[in-house]
């Protein structure tokens, strides 16, 4: 994959092409699954998907005068930042809500794309065009909110803030959480085997303390290099990548302090402790901002840690 900040002009007007062909094949989609119960809706998307493809046919023609006829094929998936979009039959059924929350992120996306290659550009009949899609694309998520503030429920309506929710949980949550399961999780087994292969609280606290300062490097880094945050709205790479790593830092450390206490099974007693506490209180977070069930995220993480914990002790009890 390709960072945002390496295209050229050229790459970036034939992203935007297929961009706006994608996002009006979708709004066409839409219409298509709501016309029988939402009639008047469905024909508000047909005329967003006439409206993409007419962006479409201004850009092709803006390409055509500047770099000829040839449109290099780029995707949103050849690039890095650009978060992966769910095909429509896996949204279905498709109620107005979930089209809303669709067409909010879509357009959201599209005027950051936009915003991010018009700092790129001097030339003045694409800084004219791009400004005239950054408008376009931000008169879009007011239509997509109208139409749920109109039409749906009040129960419905009164419901959080979706837009803010979401971007709280791309850029804090989600990196949070990410490291706290892989802190928490993948330091188990090399903590608990090496406390029950040597039954030294000291050996076994420096063990865990590399395996968690060393996992949070890691994985603070992978996360920073992942997503440069341009496209995605998942916020500055580095403050990101940052959560990612000291949360995955103290998810280890959770159960490797208790090994400074010198009796063996007092401190591996402790660790077990903060071990579920710790698995409980990731179920706790997937079930508030990952929409997850809370039994279901509880017997998915503890069910997996558990597993994990009991491979630790069987290999260093071996």
């Amino acid at each position: 994959m390709r960072s945002f900040a390496d295209l050229s002009e050229r790459e970036v007007l034939a992203l935007a092409i297929t961009l706006e062909e994608e996002d009006g094949r979708i709004y066409a989609e839409f219409a298509h699954a709501l016309h029988e119960t939402y009639p008047a809706s469905a024909q508000l998307f047909t005329a967003m998907a006439a409206e993409e493809h007419q962006h479409r046919r201004r850009l092709i023609d803006l390409f055509r005068e500047r770099f000829g006829e040839h449109i290099p094929l780029i995707r949103r998936q050849d690039v890095r930042g650009f978060p992966r979009r769910e095909p429509i039959w896996m949204l279905r059924p498709l109620g107005l809500d979930r089209v809303r929350a669709q067409v909010e992120t879509m357009e959201r996306e599209s005027g950051r794309f936009y915003r991010s290659a018009l700092e790129r550009t001097t030339d003045a009949s694409m800084r004219k065009l791009l400004g005239d899609l950054i408008a376009a694309e931000d008169q879009h998520v007011t239509i997509a909110h109208d139409l749920t503030e109109t039409t749906l429920p009040v129960s419905v309506r009164e419901a959080e803030n979706q837009a803010e929710r979401r971007a709280f949980v791309l850029q804090y949550v989600q990196p949070g959480l990410t490291g706290l399961i892989d802190g928490s999780v993948s330091t188990l087994a090399p903590i608990f085997a090496a406390a029950f292969a040597t039954h030294d609280t000291w050996a076994t606290f420096l063990v865990g303390m590399a395996a968690s300062v060393g996992a949070g490097i890691s994985m603070g880094i992978a996360e920073a290099m992942a997503d440069d945050g341009l496209i995605s709205g998942r916020g500055h790479p580095w403050l990101r990548g940052a959560i990612t790593g000291i949360m995955t830092a103290l998810g280890g450390l959770g159960h490797t302090l208790p090994y400074l206490i010198p009796d063996f099974w007092t401190a591996t007693s402790i660790a077990a402790i903060i071990v579920l506490a710790e698995l409980w209180a990731i179920a706790g977070i997937r079930a508030r901002y990952m929409d997850t069930p809370f039994l279901r995220a509880a017997f998915e993480v503890v069910a997996g840690g558990l597993v994990v914990f009991a491979v630790g002790i069987l290999i260093g009890s071996a």
